[in-house]
């Protein structure tokens, strides 16, 4: 009979009296993140990793590989050279989709798959930059004042309230006509800038609910100090609020570069955007309305991901925050 004091205290007894053994971690555990989502959430990430992967694996093929990967170049017309494969374009205007061109080509027989996955990297550059600097910089303004108050968070509070006040695509224009040079990193930067406010106050709200429970009170009632507190016990609490939001952001983002290229005030051409191919493939929808149809996709479907997933973070940190 078996000593029950040489039962592992990590072992699972059965009704039977037998000894379960202690699995292991199991694939469920390590994608638990991704088989507890809703089906549609679920789709929606794949979606997205699939234009990150697509976005990248573009820019690399421009910039590192030199053409070699097999992506078409996005600017190669009816009888250009290309250097990369040594062969001449062989598309026509407005072709239809097949095995050579799998969604066809615009009115000067550019590939549009190549001249989609090529413009999801302007997407995925603005749409993180814009993150980064809402999060980094917007999410320690807010942690900082909200947590600090006093004179600080009524003048950075009033600095942000006039900046919300000016309507932020108006303000956007404003800027980018200042500058003559459109890059994409100039964009990127602009829409990164007035990306701040937004997360500042959303990190302040968030700031003000943390430093007011008990493990706060308690680390300021042993005398840590007040940048300890901040780093420590605010920041880490109020950043998974803050990355739920930046995934909801970041689809406005994406349809503001896509208003900016529609109006030819985002990158410059050739340089291909969803927006800038709304625009061009728009003049000959008559004909072939599929060039219009592609990059409208790209871009309505990407949204509502991140909508989607955003929503679902959000949730999540919502119920995270009332266990604190």
């Amino acid at each position: 009979m078996t000593d029950p004091t040489l039962i592992s205290p990590l072992a699972d007894v059965g009704v039977a009296g037998t000894v379960a053994p202690v699995e292991g971690p199991t694939t469920r555990s390590r994608f638990g993140w991704f088989t507890d989502m809703p089906k549609l959430v679920k789709l929606s990430t794949i979606w997205l990793l699939l234009v990150v992967f697509g976005a990248i694996y573009a820019k690399l093929d421009e910039s590192v590989f030199g053409g070699a990967l097999p992506l078409k170049d996005p600017n190669l017309q009816t009888n250009n050279f290309d250097a990369n494969t040594g062969e001449f374009g062989t598309g026509e205007p407005l072709e239809g989709p097949s095995a050579r061109h799998w969604l066809g080509t615009d009115a000067i027989a550019r590939d549009t798959f190549s001249r989609l996955v090529h413009g999801a990297w302007v997407s995925l550059i603005v749409a993180g930059v814009s993150a980064a600097f809402g999060v980094i910089i917007g999410g320690l303004i807010g942690s900082l004042v909200g947590y600090i108050r006093g004179r600080l968070e009524t003048v950075a509070m009033a600095v942000i309230d006039v900046i919300l006040a000016f309507p932020a695509l108006v303000l956007l224009l404003a800027l980018v006509s200042v500058f003559e040079v459109r890059s994409l990193s100039l964009i990127s930067f602009v829409i990164g800038v007035l990306s701040i406010p937004a997360y500042t106050r959303v990190a302040r709200a968030n700031s003000l609910a943390i430093s007011n429970r008990e493990f706060v009170l308690a680390a300021e009632a042993i005398g840590t100090r007040r940048r300890q507190i901040l780093f420590r016990e605010i920041i880490p609490n109020v950043l998974p609020t803050l990355l739920a939001y930046a995934m909801v952001a970041a689809a406005f983002v994406v349809v503001v570069e896509g208003s900016l290229s529609f109006l030819g005030l985002s990158v410059q051409l050739p340089q291909s955007t969803w927006g800038n191919m709304i625009n061009q493939a728009r003049r000959d929808i008559k004909a072939n309305i599929s060039q219009v149809l592609w990059p409208s996709l790209a871009l309505t479907i990407t949204v509502l991901a991140l909508n989607q997933v955003g929503d679902y973070f959000q949730r999540r940190s919502a119920v995270r925050q009332s266990s604190l």
